[in-house]
Order: structure tokens, then sequence, then C-alpha cells
């Protein structure tokens, strides 16, 4: 298993171009994607229509994607200790892209974990397909894009998903014990607003 999660590494970041190059550093960079979650917040913003149930969707964005960043970055990386493929010196030189080679530990991944956390949770509320359909194309471009950098095994990146997946639906059914009225569907765009006590 090892050995193919090496290989496949190495196949995908062994093979590159330069158009390439530039495309997965700014895919894999964090400050690209702000202008996404504006529109994110925003889309939350027009569907609820209601300032203290928007502000309980942001905590839980917040508590999902905090909670999926701590158990990959803070727990887990320096539990296993597993190095990069970067700064591993078992396995053939891995291609550098800008000299990037990230932390010395990559199990797992909090890129993967942080986007399947934020796009899996917008998804289940939203309930929108082709919402649903970009978000899970960014969660993957990303991911890929950290396998194409040479920092993450396959691995990683599966582990990583997983946790992202677990905290996303974790925080959707706490969300669900405070506000029933998502797992009934009844709150539309402009539904909450139109509820007794709405803002």
């Amino acid at each position: 298993m090892i050995e193919t999660d090496t290989d496949i590494l190495l196949w995908i970041n062994g093979h590159y171009s330069e158009w390439a190059d530039v495309l997965m550093w700014y895919v894999s960079r964090t400050k690209t994607w702000l202008p996404l979650y504006v529109i994110l917040v925003g889309l939350i913003i027009y569907k609820y229509r209601n300032w203290k149930l928007v502000l309980l969707i942001l905590a839980g964005f917040a508590v999902a994607v905090g909670l999926a960043d701590y158990t990959t970055s803070g727990i887990i990386k320096h539990a296993v200790c597993r190095l990069r493929p970067t700064h591993e010196p078992a396995i053939e030189p891995v291609r550098l892209v800008r000299g990037y080679m990230g932390g010395l530990y990559g199990f797992c991944s909090s890129h993967a974990a942080n986007t399947m956390a934020c796009g899996l949770l917008f998804s289940l509320l939203y309930r929108n397909k082709y919402a649903t359909a970009g978000l899970m194309t960014w969660v993957a471009l990303n991911c890929y894009s950290r396998m194409y950098l040479g920092v993450h095994y396959p691995t990683d990146i599966i582990a990583g998903l997983f946790i992202g997946a677990l905290y996303a639906v974790g925080a959707y059914l706490l969300l669900r014990c405070f506000v029933p009225e998502l797992s009934s569907g009844s709150l539309r765009a402009g539904g909450a607003a139109a509820r007794p006590g709405g803002s």
C-alpha cells in the first residue's frame, strides 16, 4: 500500500507543465479562494435572511473548519510524524514548484480536510446540485494541487477528506438541533424572514 501510495504521488508530480505549475500553485493558496468564501457567505445570507440564523450557521462553519484544521495539523500530523514526500529521503527526489516543500509532516492533509468541511457543510445547507458540483470540483482541485506540488501522498488526502466530511456532517446535525426547520426543508429563500420573530 505504501509503495502504491508513493507511485501514484510520483506519477502525478511527474506529469507537469509550465502552465500547470502556475495554476496549481495558485489553486493551493488559501488567499486565492477568499472571493469564493465571500460569495458563500453572501449566498447563506440571501437564502436565510435572518441574522441570528446566519450567525449561527457561520459559527457552524467556523467550528467545522476549525476542528478539521486543528485535528489534522494540531494533533494527527504530530502524532503520526509521517514525513511529506518533499522531506522523505527514501523516495526519489520530488519535483518542487517554486522551491515549495511544505512543513515537515504531511499526514493528514489539512487542505483536504478544510475544503471538504466547508464545501460539504455548505452543500448540506444550501441544497443546490450546481453549487454542490462546483464545490466538490473545488475540493478535488485543491486535493490534486497538493499531490501535484508533491507535498501530500494520496492517503494523506483521503484521510483529510474523511475528517473534513466527518466534521461537516457533525456541524450540520448540530445545527439541525438548534434549527429543526433545516431538516424539514421549510427554510427557503426568504422563509426565515417570514417566520414570527424573523429579522
